[in-house]
C-alpha cells in the first residue's frame, strides 16, 4: 500500500491500494464510525425543461461514517451514511465506496490505535512478491503464490509417465514444461523465492534437467507428501523454508498459532472463547490477543462488532500485542476451531 498522506494527530491518513493485500489490511483498519472519503459513482436525477426526468451515474467525491465493511479478494466495499454535504448528495443519505487496485481513500479515525498503527506501517512496508511454490510428483505439478493472506493456486500441469528400470519417472518434457511455468511466473509476479517440493526423488530429478543457473539461485528444495493441495500448506511447516518465509504472515501467524495451542494442551498461560477472553482482558492478563478476519467479519454483519472493539481496545490500551489472523489459511482456522478469539496470558488465571 503506498502512503500518500499522514497525519495521525489529526487523524488522518491518504493512501492508495496498490494490490489486493491492500484490501484485507483496510478491510481490518476501516472500523465502524470512521470517517472515508473516495471516489464513487453517485445515481443523479437530470432535470430539464419540456424532458422526461433521466437518471446518470456520475463519479464524485463523498465523505461517508462508515457502517459497514464487506471484503471480497477482489474489492472492498463500505457502507455509510454521507457525512459531509456536497451539491448534489444532502448529508445523512446512504452511500457506498468500493475499494480496488489503484484507488485512492482517505481514513478519518477518532484516534488510531496502537496496533491499527503497526497494521498500517506493515502494509506500507509489506512487499508485493509473494514466494512461488511448485509442488510435484512423476506425473503432476501445482503452482501456488503466496499472499499475506494466504495463497492462490495459479495452475496445474500434467505429464506422461514412461518406466525406467525399476521406478517410473516422468519424461523429460513434463520438467521442461514446468520449467517454462517457473520462468513465466518468477517474471509475470518479480519473485525472488521459489519452492520446489515433492515426495521421494522427484525434486532432485527436475533439478538435474534445470540448466538455468540463475533460476536455480532462486530454488529451495523442500519435501511434500504430494502434489495436491494441501501439500502447499505441508510444505508452508517445513523448517527448509523458514529462513525464506520468516517475515510472511503465514510463518508468523504460525508460529504464534502454535504456542497458543501448546499452552492451551498444557492448560497454561492461554484462553479462547469470547467470554473467557473478556474476562482475561478486563483483568489485564492478556498479553496477546488473536482473532480471526471471520469473526470480526461476522460480527460486523450480525451487528455485535461493540464486544470484540472493546476489547481489543482495552488489550491494546494495557500494551498487549493485537493479532489479526486471516481465516484462509491453517492457522487462522484453528483459532476458528476455537471460537474466533483467544488470547495468550501473561500469568495463569486457571
Amino acid at each position: 500500500m503506498k502512503k500518500l498522506s499522514s497525519d495521525l494527530k489529526k487523524g488522518i491518513v491518504k493512501v492508495q491500494v496498490e494490490n489486493k493485500d491492500d484490501l484485507w489490511y483496510l478491510s481490518q483498519l476501516i472500523d465502524k464510525t470512521d470517517k472515508l472519503k473516495g471516489k464513487t459513482y453517485r445515481k443523479i436525477k437530470l432535470n430539464k425543461a419540456g424532458e422526461k426526468s433521466q437518471v446518470e451515474k456520475r463519479p464524485v467525491t463523498v465523505t461517508i461514517e462508515v457502517e459497514k465493511v464487506d471484503f471480497s479478494e477482489s474489492s472492498l466495499k463500505i457502507n455509510g451514511k454521507v457525512a459531509v454535504q456536497t451539491e448534489d448528495i444532502p448529508k445523512g443519505s446512504y452511500q457506498s465506496i468500493t475499494l480496488e487496485e489503484s484507488s485512492v481513500v482517505e481514513i478519518i479515525k477518532d484516534k488510531w490505535l496502537n496496533y491499527q498503527k503497526q497494521r498500517l506501517k506493515e502494509s506500507f512496508s509489506a512487499k508485493v512478491k509473494g514466494i512461488l511454490i511448485v509442488v510435484m510428483d512423476r506425473e503432476s505439478a501445482l503452482f501456488a503464490l503466496t499472499k499475506k493472506y494466504g495463497y492462490d493456486v495459479l495452475t496445474t500441469l500434467q505429464g506422461d509417465v514412461q518406466k525406467k528400470e525399476e521406478r517410473s519417472v516422468a519424461t523429460g518434457s513434463f520438467y521442461l514444461d514446468i520449467i517454462k511455468a517457473v520462468k513465466e511466473y518468477v517474471l509475470r509476479y518479480k519473485v525472488d523465492d521459489v519452492i520446489i517440493a515433492s515426495p521421494a526423488f522427484w525434486k532432485e530429478d527436475f533439478m538435474k534437467v534445470l540448466k538455468d543457473n540463475n533460476l536455480k539461485k532462486k530454488i529451495v528444495l523442500a519435501t511434500c507428501h504430494s502434489a495436491e493441495e494441501n501439500a502447499i500448506k505441508e510444505v508452508l511447516k517445513r523448517d527448509e523454508i523458514q529462513t525464506i518465509i520468516k517475515e510472511e504472515r503465514i510463518a508468523k501467524e504460525e508460529k504464534l498459532v502454535g504456542t497458543l495451542l501448546e499452552f492451551i494442551s498444557r492448560d497454561g498461560k492461554a484462553v479462547y472463547g469470547i467470554k473467557e477472553v473478556e474476562a482475561a482482558a478486563n483483568s489485564g492478563a492478556i498479553e496477546s490477543l488473536l482473532i480471526t478476519d471471520k469473526l470480526i467479519s461476522k460480527s460486523r454483519e450480525e451487528e455485535d462488532y461493540d464486544k470484540i472493539d472493546n476489547i481489543m481496545r482495552l488489550v491494546d490500551s494495557l500494551k498487549g500485542s493485537i493479532n489479526i489472523i486471516s481465516s484462509d489459511n491453517e492457522p487462522g482456522k484453528e483459532v476458528d476451531g476455537l471460537g474466533g478469539i483467544a488470547g495468550i496470558l501473561r500469568y495463569n488465571i486457571h
